[in-house]
């Protein structure tokens, strides 16, 4: 490993000031370095106008300011997917999506994805590791700095992209403490999504964290939902219920279900009438979302009237839902087609 291994963006404030009393530099340092980096988005240590050229010397060979370099981005749109090489040339890609009065980053917390799930296209590349909480904080970061030059911003952050962010915990929760402390993002606009990792959902109810959290659903029954998410076998949907219901409990906050309707597997007036039941007492809405083309993949997407009628139906039983209008289609940025696709 290199001697500046360590991320400069991994210190919180007194884990920096120790290192720069360490090194003969003023605590007071730490503020400043903490601005550049948090607030201003720097991408590298010399931007830091005043730092001073020796302490920015000695930080260059202690730490690595920039943990991603981009390699290419694509847009389509209101959308736009950006492609990163990490230090170790792992490549991650996270997407950028406006809509009126926002502008959404979905990050991803690991490279490729152990879950398998058999209509994503993240899921074929497998588990390759988890990424650090730097390098998750700073995909927002990086974009935040690209709109700052419109005089724009990231307003929300969801843990949608590449992997499953409750098997890469510690580092997900890390990076929502660096993006709500240092960052300044409020927590109410972020967003942590799973297929469903007990042990994830019941830790994260106690973090106090504030973020909502996205349950990636899919299925209205346990037989359905493991030949969908094979990860399902390890969380029997009841259990995982039961965990969601202790989240809501906890926390105070509502769950989203996520539901990707696939044709003739999911998608139909008896699909629909079951979802309903499954979530009759629960709150929270369905987020439904018509599948998206993943290359390989034997699947379609429902016709425009076998979603509407799904969509009745749950409306009909009283189940609050949106049906989430397809961005990115085109450079395999939507739901489910991060498969670093632009790497080839």
């Amino acid at each position: 490993m290199s001697q500046n291994s360590k991320f400069l963006h991994s210190l919180d404030e007194d884990s920096l000031k120790a290192w720069l009393v360490e090194h003969g530099e003023p605590p007071f340092r730490a503020k400043q370095i903490l601005s550049w980096l948090w607030k201003q988005c720097v991408e590298d240590v010399e931007s830091m106008g005043n730092v001073g050229k020796a302490l920015i010397q000695k930080i260059s060979t202690a730490f690595t300011c920039s943990p991603l370099v981009l390699v290419r981005k694509e847009e389509e749109a209101e959308t736009t997917k950006f492609l990163w090489k990490l230090r170790d040339g792992a490549l991650v890609e996270s997407v950028l999506i406006f809509a009126p009065g926002r502008s959404t980053v979905c990050v991803s917390s690991q490279v490729g994805c152990g879950m398998r799930c058999s209509f994503c296209a993240s899921g074929k590349m497998g588990f390759v590791r988890n990424l650090e909480a730097a390098e998750i904080a700073a995909q927002v970061l990086y974009i935040h700095r690209r709109l700052a030059k419109n005089g724009e911003g990231v307003t929300n952050v969801v843990y949608m992209g590449m992997g499953e962010p409750l098997q890469n915990y510690e580092s997900v929760v890390q990076s929502i403490r660096m993006l709500t402390d240092r960052f300044g993002l409020s927590r109410r606009r972020i967003t942590v999504s799973t297929v469903g990792v007990i042990q994830g959902i019941e830790k994260l109810s106690l973090e106090k964290l504030g973020v909502r959290l996205a349950l990636s659903l899919h299925a209205p029954n346990q037989e359905l939902r493991q030949k969908l998410i094979p990860f399902a076998r390890k969380a029997p949907l009841k259990a995982l219920l039961s965990a969601i219901d202790r989240f809501r409990e906890r926390t105070g906050r509502e769950v989203t279900y996520e539901y990707i309707l696939i044709q003739g597997v999911n998608d139909s007036f008896e699909h629909a009438k079951e979802l309903a039941s499954l979530l009759k007492r629960r709150g929270g809405s369905v987020n439904l979302i018509p599948y998206n083309p993943v290359s390989g993949v034997r699947m379609k997407r429902p016709s425009g009237s076998d979603i509407e009628r799904f969509r009745n139906v749950l409306q009909y039983e009283g189940i609050a839902n949106t049906c989430r209008y397809t961005k990115g289609k085109k450079i395999d940025a939507a739901c489910g087609q991060l498969a670093l696709r632009s790497s080839s």
